[in-house]
């Protein structure tokens, strides 16, 4: 596709003309989701500095497709950026959406100040069977989301929340972010990145399991990695505060 014919992402959030001196915070969100995941973490840091949780293509109230590859949803944040007039940003990613933004310092590292990923990985491999269900039983794998993107401790009603956003995705949009995570694969780039990361993990994560953060640590040039105890796939929902604490710490290290 045309880099010219994508349109600016929808989002929420908006840009404060007070905080311009800050960075803005852009929250992607991973495969199947959408910009509600991060509702928490708009309340929280949209007083202090301008916060955007973009749609990915394919994933809004608008419809419209999605995108076929991560570096396809690159150019689209890169757009973005250049229709919103963001010089330099902060851009933080969960799963799919950590593995967008590590393609993005790769490919466009003059435009960021800082870059937070969360339960995400150098490589995304994903389960046959999670192909499976979405291709032919949507409810199924809504399911599987259910069973594998949670820790133990997870709060029914924060479940039932996250499910509910999930089924109104296109099962097309979600195959294709899907394939495009399994053909992800940064891992002998990671030195390359050089702008400061900050990486979040979950202890009971089962898609992302620690040791993917671990590599991220290990290889990425001064990362620093914290682990949250009893928490699952879904950081931002399952624990709001501690993850919100985490992302204004590398914030204010940063100035």
């Amino acid at each position: 596709m045309d880099e010219t014919s994508l349109p600016p992402l929808e989002f929420r959030g908006r840009l404060r003309p007070e905080d311009g001196s800050k960075p803005a915070l852009i929250l992607v969100h991973g495969a199947g989701g959408s910009a509600t995941l991060w509702l928490n973490q708009l309340r929280h840091f949209k007083p202090k500095r301008s916060t955007l949780a973009l749609f990915l293509p394919g994933h809004g109230p608008e419809g419209g497709p999605g995108r076929e590859s991560i570096a396809e949803y690159v150019e689209a944040i890169r757009a973005f950026l250049d229709e919103t007039k963001l010089e330099r940003v902060v851009l933080a990613g969960l799963s799919m959406g950590g593995a967008i933004s590590q393609l993005f310092a790769l490919t466009y590292p003059e435009r960021l100040a800082g870059l937070v990923l969360a339960s995400t990985g150098a490589k995304l491999k994903v389960l046959p069977l999670i192909f499976e269900t979405v291709a032919k039983d949507f409810e199924g794998y809504l399911k599987l989301m259910g069973q594998f993107s949670f820790s133990k401790s997870a709060p029914e009603e924060v479940k039932q929340l996250v499910l509910e956003e999930a089924r109104e995705q296109k099962p097309s949009v979600v195959l294709a972010d899907f394939r495009a995570c399994d053909a992800f694969d940064v891992r002998e780039r990671l030195s390359e990145i050089r702008v400061p990361t900050l990486v979040l993990s979950g202890e009971e994560d089962l898609l992302t399991p620690p040791k993917y953060s671990d590599y991220l640590v290990q290889h990425i040039p001064g990362a620093k990695l914290v682990r949250f105890a009893k928490a699952g796939h879904l950081l931002p929902v399952e624990k709001p505060e501690e993850f919100n604490a985490a992302i204004e710490k590398f914030l204010e290290e940063l100035g």
